[in-house]
């Protein structure tokens, strides 16, 4: 399987990055990917900014197509955008110090509309069904959070490609 991450830098040796600054993620910390380069591209797009001029680069990498199914993993997967990910994504965004012990998360992007649903969930405006059910609207891409150095061990660097 291919899987791609997007930086401002070629990242040929994934490292699991902690929280900082605040800085919240739907899965937690660690290293993500996705199998969908396009989405690879738009997150080296909002990390550049308004600066035409910042480097930018797409890595690919190679990992086993039953990386989901290893045994010697933790995976937590979620098929959609249902109640247990929006629980999940939630826990990770309010509690400064949530954490899991899980290899591995793969599920749904939260995207900018995504996000907006999910604002107004958090925020009360919507209830969980409600949330639930705009969010079943969206076609969403997925994304893999390799979260220790175990799962890590199975990416590959294959080459980078220049945004």
């Amino acid at each position: 399987m291919k899987l791609y991450h997007g930086s401002l830098v070629i990242v040929d040796k994934p490292l699991i990055l902690p929280r900082e600054n605040g800085r919240t993620a739907d899965f937690g910390s660690g290293f993500y990917t996705t199998t969908d380069y396009k989405q690879a591209e738009r997150w080296v797009k909002i990390r550049k900014g308004t600066n035409p001029h910042q480097n930018g680069f797409v890595s690919e990498y190679d990992a086993p197509n039953d990386l989901l199914a290893k045994r010697d993993l933790r995976v937590l997967s979620f098929p959609s955008a249902n109640s247990d990910w929006l629980d999940f994504v939630i826990a990770n965004r309010r509690q400064k110090h949530f954490s899991h012990d899980y290899d591995i998360v793969y599920g749904p992007v939260a995207n900018d509309r995504v996000y907006t649903t999910i604002n107004l969930y958090e925020d009360d405006l919507l209830d969980k069904d409600e949330a639930i059910a705009r969010l079943k609207a969206f076609v969403l891409v997925d994304q893999a959070l390799f979260h220790t150095e175990k799962a890590l061990s199975y990416l590959r660097f294959s080459r980078s490609f220049a945004v």
